[in-house]
């Protein structure tokens, strides 16, 4: 089944913004702060003086969990990577949401009798 004008126009224009999107860094971004485990530490009283920013990224290899840390330089040079990841998830979701509208529609799903 082809899309109707509607879906065709949609599709145009995300495939015009996946032209764009640029680079793009799969995984997940963290950004924690701790408290240590020393008694006199002020951290332990104070939660403005916890440990930290520790900025971490999360993603898959080859089936497996890896974590590196960033550094701030590189969280805020990286940012926009993982900012585009995020954009071509939801676009390819859109993508397949606007797939699945126009497979649901054949009529040849219909019961027959």
């Amino acid at each position: 089944m082809e899309p109707g004008e509607r879906y065709q126009r949609r599709l145009t224009e995300i495939a015009s913004e996946l032209s764009s999107i640029g680079l793009s860094v799969p995984g997940s971004l963290t950004v924690r702060r701790y408290r240590c485990g020393k008694a006199g530490c002020s951290c332990q009283s104070d939660e403005s003086k916890l440990h930290g920013p520790y900025i971490s990224w999360t993603r898959k290899i080859s089936g497996k969990t890896v974590t590196r840390l960033l550094s701030q330089e590189q969280f805020d040079e990286y940012q926009q990577y993982f900012d585009n990841a995020k954009r071509l998830r939801e676009l390819v979701r859109e993508i397949e949401a606007i797939s699945l509208e126009i497979v649901e529609k054949d009529p040849r799903w219909k019961a027959k009798d």
